[in-house]
């Protein structure tokens, strides 16, 4: 059984997130998630959803045989725990695939690193990107709460 492992923020999960995962899914038999404690973001803004909802939302999909929330330390721990074969990272992810594969190495975790492909938008006003979202969000509604006020 090929074990795969994606990771990301997931943080307002959109269509490209859906698309990494069933991407990801495709180079083995089974694929956990892993999802980004707010703490170790620290390349974007922090994510708006706490930790534990983005992992239920993530481990909803068809494509992910299991989620799991990311070591709140060393993002290595769960990956040294799940012992994968892949690990696949998303298209625009800013991890530098060798320098993944020289850390793996360094601690023993023999597996591969892939980068997983691009998802084009389907429609015209279609928003692949979490930071686009909130840009549209904040752009459309402004200060105002769900109430409108």
């Amino acid at each position: 059984m090929t074990r795969v492992v994606a990771q990301g923020t997931f943080d307002l999960l959109h269509p490209g997130h859906v698309h990494y995962l069933e991407d990801a899914a495709t180079y083995g038999d089974e694929l956990h998630a892993i999802v980004a404690r707010r703490a170790n973001v620290t390349h974007k803004p922090a994510p708006i959803l706490c930790a534990e909802q983005r992992r239920d939302m993530v481990a909803a999909l068809d494509a992910v045989d299991e989620a799991h929330l990311g070591h709140p330390e060393d993002v290595f721990v769960p990956i040294e725990r799940l012992d994968p074969d892949v690990i696949v990272l998303g298209f625009d992810q800013h991890h530098d695939e060798a320098d993944i594969a020289d850390a793996l190495a360094q601690r023993g975790i023999d597996c591969r690193v892939e980068r997983a492909s691009a998802r084009d938008p389907r429609y015209e006003d279609e928003l692949l990107s979490s930071g686009d979202i909130v840009d549209r969000v904040l752009r459309e509604r402004g200060g105002a709460g769900s109430d409108g006020t």
